[in-house]
């Protein structure tokens, strides 16, 4: 796609470019979030980044955000995906830190928005529970209200990275009798409160990415509320919007597309590159064109941003569209790199401590079963693309 630029705006790029080459830390190049070690891993681009003031794109001025355009935000996300940088966590920044500039108290604002900035305090997200996913609003947590604290019961599942979190955010329900939606609270809860429990949930590709988070009597202060008692489902909503505009990931899938595009070139069909094969052509070629529309949709809603206009139904939309060609992009490196893709590096492994018999392949086959694997999931966080469906026929097409 041919996007143009104003000097001023190219001029930005070749900061944001310069500095990240320059201050990227050494020890994650060439990593994936799978071989990031622990917890200092994950927050060490953070913590460069907030001290530049570029940790949090799209925050407001007031709040600690740099002030920076539609076009900027499109321009910083475009070069962190060419460097592949480390992904900033969104639990923090893109979820709980907007909900709590927009509905909380100024105590509430001045306690928790410098800390996420910094990294100081690792968030994660309690929503999902065992029989309440995409259908989010029959959850089956309680806060029962005990004076100038909540008692919290329940359990949350598929919570990522939780057991290196500091806080979480949960939708708890305040008023059993009240409508689903109208009977939920969003809650801040300190994870070393006596009762919560992590425990591990090991994927399919091996890793401990998600866990099980229990609620057993835990005592939170109602001043731990954020917004009104029994109106956490606008907060919900309001932070799942964002959450859904940032899974589409269309910078880091144009990155993807280049790579396998590369490595098509260098893997061999007989006596020809792979890319030469007109069916994994056309499958390249189908995968580009819908990502370009996407991408154009994307600065759609970015241009919608800066009018003032928060992510709506748009994000929907992206998160459909942009799950689908993650799935389809690992799919069709797995199949180009086909056997040699299939071992992967556990998490916390180092590439210099594993044998050649464990890695076979050339270098751009590792991590393609590992990434194939893990892009499973992406069509069903944040709400399933189904529930978004069904979202987009009732909101759009009146159905």
């Amino acid at each position: 796609m041919d996007v143009s630029f104003s000097p001023a705006e190219e001029a930005f790029r070749h900061e944001v470019r310069s500095f990240i080459a320059e201050n990227y830390p050494k020890h994650l190049r060439g990593k994936s979030r799978g071989e990031f070690g622990g917890r200092e891993d994950f927050l060490a681009w953070h913590r460069i980044l907030a001290d530049k003031g570029w940790v949090a794109p799209a925050w407001p001025t007031q709040y600690g955000g740099p002030g920076w355009t539609s076009t900027q935000r499109y321009i910083f996300a475009e070069e962190c995906a060419r460097a592949e940088t480390a992904i900033i966590l969104p639990f923090g920044v893109n979820m709980v830190g907007p909900v709590i500039y927009t509905f909380g108290t100024e105590e509430q604002k001045k306690e928790h928005l410098p800390k996420i900035l910094s990294g100081e305090v690792w968030w994660c997200q309690g929503y999902s529970e065992p029989g309440a996913g995409s259908d989010l609003a029959s959850l089956k947590t309680t806060a029962v209200r005990d004076g100038d604290h909540y008692i919290i019961n329940g359990q949350k599942t598929w919570t990522t990275l939780a057991q290196f979190a500091d806080w979480i955010f949960v939708l708890a329900r305040t008023d059993k009798n009240a409508k689903q939606q109208e009977g939920i609270s969003f809650i801040l809860v300190d994870m070393k409160t006596p009762g919560v429990t992590v425990r591990p949930i090991i994927t399919m590709d091996g890793a401990h990415e998600v866990n099980e988070v229990w609620f057993e009597d835990v005592r939170v202060p109602v001043t731990n509320r954020i917004g009104e008692e029994n109106k956490g489902w606008t907060c919900a909503k309001f932070l799942l919007s964002h959450e859904r505009a940032g899974i589409a990931g269309v910078a880091r899938s144009k990155r993807g597309v280049q790579r396998l595009k590369d490595l098509a070139r260098a893997e061999r069909d007989g006596e020809n590159p792979l890319i030469a094969d007109p069916d994994f052509a056309r499958g390249v070629a189908e995968l580009e064109i819908d990502l370009t529309a996407l991408e154009y949709t994307e600065l759609r809603t970015l241009a919608g941003e800066a009018a003032g206009k928060g992510p709506g139904l748009e994000s929907s939309i992206l998160k459909i569209k942009g799950t689908d060609i993650q799935q389809r992009l690992t799919e069709l490196t797995l199949d180009a790199v086909a056997y040699y893709g299939m071992p992967y590096r556990p998490y916390g492994h180092e590439l210099e401590t594993l044998t050649n018999e464990y890695v076979p392949g050339p270098d751009y086959s590792h991590g393609a079963a590992q990434s194939y694997f893990l892009t499973r999931r992406v069509a069903i966080y944040g709400g399933s693309n189904e529930i978004q469906r069904n979202i987009i026929a009732k909101m759009v097409l009146g159905l």
